[in-house]
């Protein structure tokens, strides 16, 4: 008998861990079933993928600083769920700074999803916020829908969103314990990086002396420590230090609820490769040299990291310094939503990775990190996000054709593998040929209670 529905998708589709030739049903925006190759199914809308085609599951990622309210010239809402669209990205969620207010209490929270209300073209969640003025009062955050908490252990950048210390991590970790919250940390410690040698002018070795590994391993080793006297659950955000992976997988295996990410650029690029005086290379953490690449591919490989997620911090060109290259001065933060897809599987493929893996990586680990059940995956009830990817072609990064609200990125004219052509959203085409299509109809979701 066939079946009704709104939209019948067919081809090589990622289904369980594996690609099967199949049609996908959608119906009210979820999947209605996941059927064999040449099943009749009676639909709105027919699609047949191309020949070079994959249907992946819609991009969840969990690390977007958006910036508005407050900063809205360094990005927004509109411009960064294009970007996310045209990447396959089809659900994200917004870090809790560089927004003015930041997201620390229900007004703050209020606010943003007032600036974001109408303006999405993927679906938004958002953190909150761990800082000194927040801490014993995170449940009320907890029951307004945040999926969890954010903190730093170093000076974050903006002066609105200060650190936490020793005494401040404890306390918030036995906080979301009790909330069974999550809460995710940005891993540097204070003290190592005040011994470190001073970052001054163009040379981007002396950045990366000023930001040295040893950093990020003392403040995981110290979370690690406190997640689990506390049980809490934590999460360590953009790991650049492939030194760190030996506690982190020895803490796993004594039972500390942890789980990692990396990122895009500390995957695809290197120290060796970054030219004197170019910002727009500049994160916090920095990238490290190749070696260290490579063992963060091994840990990706292992699983010891979790996730692949963009880091996505951009921020007005001026604010770069791209014209002095003082690496101390610049922001430190890459903008890349739009090519996560493209530049993890360029370099996946190298290393005899498939594309079932960065799926894995980019969609069902963050969404289940983030506990979006309906996220992730292509099965029946998960929502009907869907990506048209051509895992062979490639293109040149052209800054000109990025959504971003702007235009500097550190892989200009770097070639890539992997195109995403056509995203559905709840069964809704967003992107079609890849342009950008339609309405914004992202909505803004909340955390449900487990």
């Amino acid at each position: 008998m066939a079946v009704t529905a709104d939209l019948a998708v067919s081809g090589e589709v990622l289904v369980d861990g594996a690609f099967h030739d199949a049609v996908v049903v959608v119906g009210g925006g979820r999947v209605l079933a996941v059927e064999p190759a040449g099943t009749a199914v009676d639909a709105a809308e027919q699609v047949r993928l191309r020949a070079d085609e994959v249907l992946l599951p819609g991009l969840v990622d969990t690390h977007v600083h958006v910036n508005e309210p407050g900063r809205t010239e360094w990005e927004g809402f509109a411009s960064a769920t294009r970007a996310a669209a045209a990447g396959g990205v089809t659900t994200l969620v917004d870090m809790p700074l560089n927004s003015v207010p930041p997201t620390v209490d229900v007004g703050a929270l209020a606010a943003k999803r007032a600036a974001a209300g109408g303006r999405c073209h993927v679906d938004v969640g958002f953190w909150g916020g761990a800082v000194p003025s927040s801490l014993g009062r995170l449940g009320a955050l907890a029951e307004a829908g945040v999926f969890g908490f954010k903190c730093f252990l170093v000076d974050s950048g903006v002066p609105e969103f200060p650190p936490l210390d020793r005494a401040g991590l404890d306390r918030a970790l036995a906080e979301v314990a009790a909330l069974d919250a999550l809460l995710i940390v940005h891993a540097e410690d204070a003290g190592v990086l005040a011994a470190a040698p001073a970052c001054g002018g163009p040379s981007y070795s002396r950045f990366v002396a000023s930001r040295p590994h040893q950093a990020e391993d003392t403040a995981i080793a110290e979370l690690l420590d406190l997640a689990g006297r506390h049980r809490a659950r934590v999460h360590v955000l953009h790991l650049s230090s492939a030194a760190a992976l030996p506690s982190i997988a020895a803490a796993r295996a004594a039972g500390v609820r942890v789980s990692v990410e990396t990122c895009p650029h500390y995957l695809a690029l290197s120290a060796e490769e970054v030219p004197d005086g170019r910002t727009e290379f500049k994160c916090c953490p920095p990238i490290r040299d190749a070696a260290n690449r490579e063992a963060l591919w091994g840990a990706l490989a292992d699983g010891t990291i979790d996730c692949v997620v963009s880091d996505h911090s951009p921020s007005a060109p001026e604010l770069k310094h791209l014209e002095t290259g003082d690496f101390a001065a610049a922001w430190g933060g890459v903008a890349s939503l739009q090519l996560g897809l493209s530049l993890t599987w360029t370099d996946a493929r190298a290393r005899g990775l498939g594309l079932a893996s960065v799926a894995r990586w980019m969609a069902t680990a963050p969404a289940d990190l983030a506990g979006l059940a309906r996220k992730g995956a292509i099965a029946p009830g998960r929502d009907a996000d869907l990506v048209a990817f051509a895992p062979e072609a490639s293109f040149e990064v052209d800054p000109a054709r990025l959504h971003h609200r702007h235009p500097v990125t550190p892989y200009a004219g770097r070639r890539l593998d992997g195109l995403v052509r056509d995203v559905w959203l709840r069964g809704r085409r967003v992107l079609a040929a890849g342009t950008v299509t339609g309405e914004p109809t992202g909505r803004l979701l909340r955390r449900e209670p487990t």
